[in-house]
């Protein structure tokens, strides 16, 4: 391997000595005690936070115009005509929807540190198999998510709880879905006597969070929902 010389130093310029020219470059005082002007430190460009939105553009789309082509029991698909805020025009098809609420029942009475989690199993149809979910619904015209939240977490488990408090509210397919998943964290449970609806048929039971994380990991849970409300869940609780 070729040995990687020094880079030769640049000559002195005419009437200059090397010695003076170094000694310009340091700072050293001359003859006259003028100290040569030390070249300014590049200056370090602050990251920039990250960015919620740009204020140049329109924070929302302008609707030239909507069709309903699809109009179900729970939801509706619409065709849309728009000006998107980058002003380009385009179509998009999109799933109207409610929202729906999403619980994380939590049973803490014996540890606080891997308490146990009420958890759901039910057949899809769409998923063409059983999954594991957390319990969940989709809310009624205008309904408050909470009120729904309860309402759910009753009718599918027959558990109430105590306290109750928001964990996280998110878009789960925001591409083509308008769907809005509002998730709590519920405490403090009663049992009951659950009262599902009539196409529903669900087995529930109470998992320790440990073991839900280890269902999570060697891939026994495959419900988007349940996988982001428990890891969010897991992180909130390590700083406590």
């Amino acid at each position: 391997m070729p040995k990687i010389s020094k880079a030769a130093a640049p000559p002195a310029r005419p009437g200059k000595s090397a010695k003076t020219e170094n000694d310009a470059a340091h700072g050293v005082q001359g003859k006259k005690g003028k100290a040569a002007k030390a070249a300014k430190p590049a200056k370090v460009q602050k990251k920039n936070k990250l960015a919620t939105g740009s204020p140049k553009l329109p924070e929302a789309a302008q609707v030239l115009g909507s069709d309903v082509v699809y109009q179900g029991p729970l939801f509706r698909v619409t065709r849309d005509r728009i000006i998107e805020p980058s002003s380009k025009e385009s179509v998009r098809e999109i799933i109207r929807h409610n929202g729906s609420a999403v619980i994380l029942a939590v049973d803490n009475s014996k540890s606080r540190k891997d308490p146990w989690i009420v958890i759901e199993r039910q057949f899809r149809h769409a998923a063409n198999q059983f999954l594991w979910e957390l319990p969940a619904g989709t809310l009624d015209p205008g309904e408050d998510p909470l009120t729904g939240a309860q309402r759910e977490l009753e009718e599918e488990t027959g558990y109430r709880a105590k306290k109750w408090k928001p964990l996280v509210k998110y878009f789960a397919s925001p591409g083509f879905l308008g769907e809005a998943m509002n998730v709590f964290v519920a405490e403090g449970l009663v049992a009951g006597h659950a009262r599902p609806e009539e196409d529903e048929d669900i087995d529930f039971r109470l998992v320790k969070l440990s073991e839900l994380l280890k269902m999570i990991r060697k891939g026994a849970i495959l419900d988007g929902k349940t996988m982001s409300c428990v890891l969010l869940y897991n992180e909130l609780m390590k700083k406590k």
